[in-house]
C-alpha cells in the first residue's frame, strides 16, 4: 500500500509544473505588453527616448525569466511524469540537467541586469561592487556546471 502511495505521490509535482507554466505564460504576456509599450513610446518620440535602450534590455530580462520558468515546468514534467515530444536540447534526464539549464539562464539574466545597471550608470563605485557581486555568482554557477557531475 505504501508503495502505491509513494508511486502516486509523484503526481504532486504537477502542482509545480502547472504553477511554473502559469508563471511562464503570465511573464510572456507581461513581456509582450511591455514590448507594445516600448514600441509605442519609440514611435511617439520618434526614437528620441533616452531610456529606450534600458527599456529594450529590460524586455530581454522578462523573456529570459519566462523561458526559465517554462524550462523548469518542462523539466519537472519529464523527470516525474513522462516523456514529452520536444527538441533534443529540451529533454531532461536528471535533476542536474534542469539545474544546469536554469543556471545558464540565470547567467544571462545577471548579464542583462548588469547591462541595465551600466546603461543607467550613476555611481561608479556602486557599479563596481555590483559587477564584482555578479562576477562571484557567475563564477560559482560556471564552476557548478563545469565540475559538478550528476551521480
Amino acid at each position: 500500500m505504501l508503495k502505491r502511495v509513494l508511486e502516486g505521490s509523484r503526481y504532486l509535482v504537477l502542482l509545480g509544473v502547472i504553477s511554473s507554466l502559469a508563471a511562464a505564460f503570465t511573464t510572456f504576456l507581461w513581456g509582450t505588453w511591455k514590448t507594445g509599450q516600448v514600441i509605442t513610446n519609440l514611435v511617439a518620440t520618434g526614437g528620441k527616448d533616452s531610456l529606450a535602450v534600458v527599456r529594450l534590455i529590460e524586455l530581454m530580462d522578462k523573456f529570459l525569466i519566462a523561458v526559465g520558468l517554462y524550462i523548469f515546468a518542462v523539466g519537472l514534467y519529464e523527470l516525474f511524469i513522462g516523456e514529452l515530444r520536444l527538441p533534443e536540447w529540451l529533454t531532461f534526464h536528471d535533476l542536474h540537467d534542469i539545474k544546469s539549464r536554469l543556471s545558464h539562464i540565470l547567467l544571462l539574466v545577471m548579464a542583462v541586469s548588469f547591462l541595465e545597471h551600466l546603461v543607467e550608470w550613476k555611481d561608479s563605485l556602486a557599479t563596481l561592487h555590483f559587477a564584482l557581486a555578479i562576477t562571484l555568482v557567475m563564477a560559482a554557477l560556471i564552476a557548478f556546471n563545469r565540475f559538478v557531475e550528476p551521480r
